[in-house]
């Protein structure tokens, strides 16, 4: 489909400028539509939000905190009834790209609202590549350990990544951003627990996390490292997980942000069929 639109638009694009300018240069006319294409993704997301760039299909954003920001199905629902004595580990793997080792633990809360975040990683690159970010990704890590292929953060009320949420307002936050519900990684060892009342370990919620992943990014969104969540102790069920888990529910965050970047790809197939 968006590859349909694109190709529709480029010659809309073409017919038009050609009309004006003359079929003496066509190849300016086509390649010109094509950049309008392309740009006008990256204009549709700076309505959104001004200043936004895309990075690895993940849109950037340095401007405030706008408060109020909530999801289009509206604020994440605090998450009850989590199964007791459940937890999942996503342990960070060796890897020779980065230094970055360690863990993200989640275990129900005793009382069953929310679920209790352990986090324990340390060896991150130069400083001025930071503050890092760390989220709870939509998708598991695929056998071949692509990071990319995990999607956008977890966002089961289609919050969306900017503007960036208010930390005072947690629950217009999207359920993966751990980072802007909790905090920055701002030292090269870092120790935090807290307890989300957003992420969920019963199976079958859009909350739940025991089938998708952790990423750990630099301050530009870049992906250094990732890890599956897996069954780490007590039973969720008939669930199961391993280090390359199943595929969960159909991924509904970052909608818009998603179509751009597919937009952009589109565009430029067309040039090579053009």
């Amino acid at each position: 489909m968006c590859l349909l639109i694109t190709y529709t638009l480029v010659h809309v694009i073409r017919c038009v400028v050609g009309a004006v300018a003359g079929p003496q240069i066509p190849q300016f006319t086509m390649h010109s539509a094509i950049a309008l294409v392309a740009l006008s993704g990256l204009a549709f997301v700076n309505a959104q939000a001004p200043g936004a760039i895309l990075i690895e299909g993940s849109p950037v954003y340095d401007g405030p905190v706008i408060p109020g920001i909530t999801g289009k199905l509206g604020n994440a629902a605090v998450t009850t009834n989590n199964p007791l004595g459940v937890s999942y580990t996503a342990t960070l793997p060796e890897s020779p790209t980065t230094g970055v080792r360690g863990f993200v633990k989640a275990t129900t809360n005793s009382n069953g609202s929310g679920v209790a975040i352990q986090v324990s990683l340390s060896g991150f690159p130069d400083a001025s590549l930071g503050p890092f970010l760390y989220h709870i990704h939509d998708q598991p890590v695929p056998a071949d350990g692509n990071c990319t292929a995990t999607l956008g953060h977890l966002d089961p009320f289609i919050r969306g990544e900017i503007p960036p949420c208010d930390p005072t307002q947690p629950e217009t936050c999207q359920v993966g951003d751990l980072t802007g519900k909790h905090g920055n990684i701002t030292v090269d060892v870092f120790n935090a627990a807290y307890v989300d009342l957003y992420v969920s370990t019963e199976f079958g919620l859009g909350s739940f996390l025991g089938n998708r992943s952790i990423n750990i990014h630099t301050s530009n969104t870049t992906r250094l490292t990732c890890a599956n969540f897996v069954l780490s102790s007590g039973s969720p069920g008939n669930f199961t997980t391993s280090p390359t888990s199943p595929t969960p529910a159909v991924f509904t965050g970052a909608g818009a942000t998603t179509f751009v970047s597919t937009g952009a790809i589109a565009a430029g197939l067309v040039a090579f069929f053009l």
